[in-house]
């Protein structure tokens, strides 16, 4: 059984800023530069035959390569219940499709649709039961993130290890845009 996901990887130099926000919350398990990444497809625990399929439907995906960049932050969870803060992707047409093409091709190989909302987002640290007034401060002192653009080019096929300290990422396979 393989634990996958798709996504596009975050640019050494962009997690560089990124890395730079990781202080202010008790507590925090903050995720490593390498770890950076933003996810278009969930795809959770598969057999190895349906992982083959899925990559022969992500390797057909026709996408262009397109500019994107960080903007903002914010968390999921609500008070105690916080469970991760993170820094949002930019607005973006292309980045909206590529993740809609990825959800097509799992669906394609009997996958089950995403129910919940996309947030395109890159996960900086997960908490359990912060002090809701650091993940506010952390919030405010950091809202007007903005990186420079960034060239995607690609995206991957991720497996999902989990190590001692937190999940551990390891690209499976990259499919090229443009």
């Amino acid at each position: 059984m393989l634990r996958l996901f798709t996504a596009i990887a975050v640019p050494p130099e962009i997690g560089e800023g990124l890395l730079r926000r990781q202080h202010g919350i008790d507590g925090a398990r903050w995720r490593p530069q390498e770890a950076f990444h933003i996810t278009l497809k969930f795809i959770g625990d598969v057999q190895e035959p349906v992982a083959a399929e899925l990559d022969e439907a992500l390797a057909a995906i026709e996408a262009p390569a397109f500019d994107l960049e960080l903007a903002g932050v914010g968390h999921f969870g609500e008070g105690v219940e916080i469970h991760a803060v993170w820094a949002g992707a930019g607005e973006s047409r292309d980045l909206r499709g590529l993740a809609k093409a990825n959800e097509r091709a799992a669906r394609e190989v009997g996958l089950k649709p995403e129910a919940r909302l996309y947030t395109p987002h890159v996960t900086l640290a997960y908490l359990k039961r912060p002090a809701v007034p650091e993940v506010g401060a952390w919030i405010q002192a950091n809202s007007l993130l903005q990186s420079p653009p960034f060239r995607v080019e690609s995206f991957g096929l991720y497996s999902s290890w989990l190590g001692g300290e937190g999940s551990v990422y390891r690209l499976e396979r990259e499919y090229a845009l443009g």
